[in-house]
């Protein structure tokens, strides 16, 4: 095989087939999209879902608005079906700093239009039954959030970009990038070269080596994440939100039938492992225990375990290398990537053209890191 392009995006996840489908939308000819394995079965499709715009950093919170937004108009604007519940995120605090940081965040919120507020704990279980109130101080809500299904966005997506003259090569392995001086010139693939000038990293947990093969540093991480699915719960609110225990990072929301749940591991070590193991129930049990006792009755049906792509400060990594021209990358997203994928891809799309984006990313620059201005978001769990 031996293709011309004028954009090669690397990896076939919610980014890299948001910025195919901008890309090509816009006008672009020859963008291909280069995926190792299927479409979304790298961390994509291993994401609880969940869509929001609650956040401690205001371009985070301003991604999330806008990618809301694109997601309720998704089936509409890109012809697909995304299974979008708008029930809400529903974040539970214990301490007093919680509280005060959540009060701070919705303030900006509020500044910025996203609908979130302060609830009491009486409240937070009037919308989340499942929950015990015993030390709750407050929770953070905003109704415009919620979750849908990863897997039908990027279906969504590809499809698109190859009705605008996108191509898309799944089981094809990047293998190495070619560059004269500073100017990237070819992606080497497992099927043979593709010349281009221009290559968008949107790689994931795997953004690291694909910089590498370029000269460019992407401190990315990954990190194993681990869900499980639960049988039918009895009489489940309809509106039921994405509850989020802060102490504890205990997660839950409705899935078909019965719930997906999860939560962070203190004690997994960053690397690729995705098989999925039982060590981390007995603190998940005791999540439980402390802030959903109801759950502990829950039989276990099925579970998964994915990767985040973490950086030093949990923000993500966006924008264009200096040190190697017209090498994009938009990665990094530290668990959030799902949700601003629309929103980045957008972005990215407007880069790659020389527009000037909505929204300022300079400041999510790969560089931040050298130059000593980390990004830290406090709303992850």
């Amino acid at each position: 095989m031996n293709l011309r392009a004028r954009v090669v995006v690397v990896g076939g996840g919610v980014m890299g087939t948001s910025i195919a489908w901008h890309l090509a939308r816009a006008g672009v000819r020859d963008v291909v999209l280069v995926e190792r394995d299927e479409l979304a079965a790298g961390s994509t499709s291993k994401a609880a879902g969940g869509v929001r715009a609650q956040f401690s950093d205001e371009l985070n919170v301003r991604l999330g608005a806008r990618s809301l937004e694109a997601f309720g108009r998704f089936a509409e604007e890109v012809g697909q079906d995304i299974g979008l519940h708008r029930v809400g995120y529903l974040f539970l605090l214990s301490t007093p700093e919680q509280v005060a940081s959540f009060e701070a965040g919705v303030r900006l919120q509020n500044d910025l239009g996203v609908p979130s507020r302060l609830l009491t704990p009486r409240e937070a279980r009037r919308l989340s039954p499942l929950i015990g109130t015993e030390g709750l101080l407050a929770a953070a809500y905003s109704p415009d959030d919620g979750h849908c299904t990863p897997e039908a966005v990027v279906r969504g997506y590809a499809t698109a970009a190859r009705a605008h003259g996108a191509r898309i090569l799944r089981h094809t392995e990047v293998t190495g990038i070619e560059r004269h001086g500073g100017t990237v010139t070819a992606v080497v693939t497992g099927l043979g070269r593709i010349e281009t000038d221009t290559v968008i990293c949107a790689a994931g947990a795997w953004s690291r080596a694909v910089g590498a093969m370029a000269g460019v540093d992407l401190p990315v991480e990954p990190l194993r994440r681990q869900i499980a699915v639960t049988g039918p719960v009895p009489d489940l609110p309809p509106m039921m939100p994405m509850t989020i225990d802060f102490t504890t990072s205990l997660y839950f929301h409705r899935e078909g039938p019965g719930l997906l749940l999860g939560m962070s591991d203190p004690d997994e070590q960053p690397g690729f492992a995705t098989d999925t193991h039982d060590r981390w129930i007995p603190r998940l049990a005791e999540a439980m225990r402390r802030r959903a006792p109801a759950l502990l009755d829950l039989r276990r049906t099925g579970g998964w375990a994915g990767l985040y792509e973490n950086t030093p400060d949990h923000n993500a990594l966006i924008g264009e290398a200096p040190e190697v021209s017209r090498f994009l990358y938009a990665t990094g997203f530290s668990g959030h990537g799902f949700l601003q994928g629309p929103a980045v891809g957008e972005i990215v799309r407007d880069l790659y053209l020389g527009r000037v984006p909505f929204l300022d990313i300079s400041p999510l620059s790969a560089g931040r890191f050298a130059s000593g201005a980390p990004r830290p978001e406090a709303n992850l769990v």
